[in-house]
């Protein structure tokens, strides 16, 4: 049964209101969540549906977002107000994922398909079928969640978390010498982030880099961009060129995660198909595993790119704006 939450966004909008340098962390993410919240919600609806695809990819976008808030912020909130909210959002963040991992797997296969002969299409197309037969069970998962009353408290719960000022927050000391406003704390965080990402240099530069490694600095780019564009209202106009960037580099290691879950996932399919399908779509694979090491071999220019004093120079001028 689908969930009406229109008046509520409407609600929730009224209340939003601009991250600004001299908010305290803990208000700053507050203003955070709640636009991320809000989001959230407005996808709600096609995520059920499936209409659209990108609705689950930005739901799941979103409640990626607040999590990564929660991460960087978890000193200014108490552990009890904020534990419920983190285990919840993984939850949601779990069942959409199952989707858009299957959403990603099927295009992928849609495309693949268009270069084979006839036979090869209809073999590929019988496995297409069985793995949308599995993307419609994980769909009737996530929206026996949404349906769910778990989820409708924490909708309850979330929304009054992210409207009242001080719930949940842990004791600042006002007009102190004790950093707490984003303009004094920003940039140490941000550069905190940036140095996880940097020091995958010496690694890099010793070549043979394994997937591995690259999937793991894929997560220490996504830490990064996360935080940045959770607080990009303050950072000024040049932090929109550096999320590009960020999001060149992610969008390459992306591919590789992408082809490692279709690997995962395909396996599991084998032993359940038949002679023919099962050929057809070990051809899939080999064509997945002949464009990882093509991936791997580019990294080094898309790093060196990152790394050109062009594109550090886009965050540095884009910290310079929190003075």
């Amino acid at each position: 049964m689908k969930k009406d939450h229109a008046p509520r966004i409407e609600a929730l909008q009224d209340l939003r209101q601009p991250v600004l340098p001299n908010d305290t962390m803990a208000e700053a993410g507050r203003k955070v969540l709640l636009g991320e919240f809000i989001t959230m919600l407005q996808r709600e609806a096609g995520s059920r549906t499936g209409e659209y695809i990108e609705d689950v990819h930005i739901m799941r976008v979103s409640t990626r977002r607040m999590r990564s808030a929660f991460r960087v912020l978890k000193s200014y909130y108490k552990p009890k107000a904020a534990r419920p909210f983190k285990r919840d959002l993984r939850q949601i963040a779990t069942a959409l994922g199952t989707v858009r991992d299957l959403d990603v797997l099927l295009l992928d296969l849609e495309r693949f398909k268009g270069g084979l002969d006839d036979a090869g299409q209809e073999a590929l197309a019988q496995v297409i079928a069985q793995l949308d037969e599995r993307r419609n069970a994980a769909r009737d998962g996530l929206n026996t969640l949404f349906d769910s009353k778990a989820y409708r408290q924490f909708i309850k719960r979330f929304a009054n978390f992210v409207t009242q000022p001080g719930e949940g927050t842990t004791t600042v000391k006002l007009n102190s010498p004790i950093p707490y406003q984003v303009r004094h704390i920003l940039p140490v965080l941000v550069s905190e982030r940036l140095a996880s990402v940097r020091a995958y240099e010496a690694v890099l530069a010793e070549g043979d880099v394994d997937v591995d490694t690259l999937h793991a600095l894929r997560i220490e780019f996504k830490r990064l961009r996360y935080t940045v564009s959770l607080f990009d209202e303050v950072l000024g106009s040049t932090i929109k060129d550096f999320i590009t960037e960020l999001k060149a580099v992610q969008d390459h290691l992306g591919r590789l995660n992408d082809i490692a879950n279709a690997r995962h996932r395909l396996d599991l399919l084998l032993d359940d198909l038949d002679t023919e399908n099962a050929g057809v779509l070990n051809t899939y694979l080999a064509a997945l595993e002949a464009e990882a090491p093509d991936l791997v071999a580019q990294f080094p220019e898309v790093w060196a790119r990152f790394n050109s004093r062009k594109v550090q120079e886009r965050l540095s001028s884009a910290l310079l704006m929190l003075r």
